[in-house]
C-alpha cells in the first residue's frame, strides 16, 4: 500500500475544501508548503458548520494528527509542577495532552470565522478540525430549540466538547467577562465563575487534568495581574474544597509577561 505524505494529504485537503467552499473554488493554489497550510486554513476557519464527506474528514484527521506530531505533543510529565497540582506552561495550548483544554470562546459558540486570525479560538478549532465547530453547533442548536433562537451563551456557563484532532480529550469553551469600561467587582465575580464552573464541569465528566489559557485578557481587556491573581485564588480555593478531584491544572500562558505573572502568584 502507497505511503501517503503529508504534503499529499495537504494538497488533496485544499482543493477538497475549495470545493467545498463554492465561492474559492477557483482561487489559484500556491506552491510551496507554507502558503499552502495559510489557504488550508483559512478556508476551515471561515466553513460554516455542515455536511461533509467522510473522505475528507478522513484525510483531515490523518493530516491534523500529523500536524500534531510536527509540532511536538506536550504531556503531563514534561510540565513540571509548581505547588499543590499546579503548574504553568508557557506556549501553544493545543500542543497538550490533557484531559481539558480551555477555549476563550464567544457568545454565539461557533469558534472564530476570521482567517488566519491568532485568537486561541481559532488555534483550537483549526486543530481539532471541522467536527469541533459542527459539535458546537448542534449544542447551540439544541440550546437555542429550549430557549428562543436568540440564545447566546451567557458570560461564564460552560460547554463541553470532544477535542477531535486535539491531543487533549476534551475542550470546555467558555465565555470569560468583557471589561468595556473600568474593572467592577461583579467583572471580577465572572471571571472567577468562569474558573470555578470549568473545574465542576471537569469534576462532573471525570477529566481529572486541565489547562486554563488567560480569560478574558487580550482582546477582552481583562488586566492581565489582576486575572491572574482571581484565576490562582479561585483555582487554589476549588481544589482545596474538593480535594483528589483534580490532579493537575495548567496555567497556559502565551506571553513573557503573563509568565512573570502567574510565577510570581505561585512562588
Amino acid at each position: 500500500m502507497k505511503h501517503v505524505t503529508q504534503e499529499e494529504r495537504l494538497d488533496y485537503l485544499v482543493e477538497a475544501f475549495k470545493a467545498d467552499s463554492g465561492k474559492y473554488k477557483d482561487i489559484e493554489t500556491p506552491k510551496d508548503i507554507e502558503s499552502k497550510q495559510r489557504i488550508l486554513r483559512s478556508l476551515m476557519n471561515i466553513r460554516m458548520p455542515r455536511d461533509i464527506s467522510s473522505d475528507v474528514l478522513r484525510v483531515q484527521d490523518e493530516y491534523l494528527k500529523g500536524r500534531s506530531e510536527e509540532k511536538g505533543i506536550i504531556t503531563l510529565s514534561d510540565i513540571p509542577e509548581i505547588r499543590n497540582g499546579l503548574s504553568i506552561w508557557q506556549g501553544d495550548i493545543t500542543r497538550l495532552a490533557v484531559d481539558a483544554i480551555v477555549n476563550a470562546a464567544n457568545s454565539q459558540m461557533l469558534g472564530c470565522f476570521v482567517p488566519l486570525h491568532t485568537c486561541i479560538d481559532n488555534c483550537i478549532h483549526t486543530y481539532a478540525g471541522v467536527q469541533l465547530r459542527a459539535e458546537c453547533n448542534r449544542q447551540m442548536n439544541q440550546l437555542q430549540i429550549r430557549y428562543g433562537r436568540d440564545y447566546e451563551q451567557p458570560t461564564a456557563v460552560p460547554m463541553l466538547t470532544d477535542g477531535y484532532n486535539l491531543p487533549a480529550k476534551k475542550v470546555v469553551h467558555i465565555v470569560g467577562p468583557i471589561v468595556q469600561y473600568k474593572l467592577t467587582p461583579a467583572l471580577e465575580k465572572d471571571l472567577a465563575d468562569c474558573y470555578r464552573n470549568t473545574l465542576d464541569i471537569c469534576k462532573e465528566y471525570g477529566l481529572k487534568s486541565v489547562a486554563f489559557c488567560c480569560i478574558s485578557t487580550g482582546v477582552f481587556h481583562f488586566p492581565n495581574r489582576r486575572a491572574a491573581e482571581i484565576a490562582v485564588e479561585t483555582v487554589t480555593s476549588w481544589m482545596s474544597e474538593h480535594p483528589g478531584e483534580m490532579e493537575r491544572v495548567i496555567f497556559n500562558v502565551f506571553k513573557e509577561e503573563d509568565r512573570a505573572i502567574y510565577e510570581d502568584l505561585l512562588s
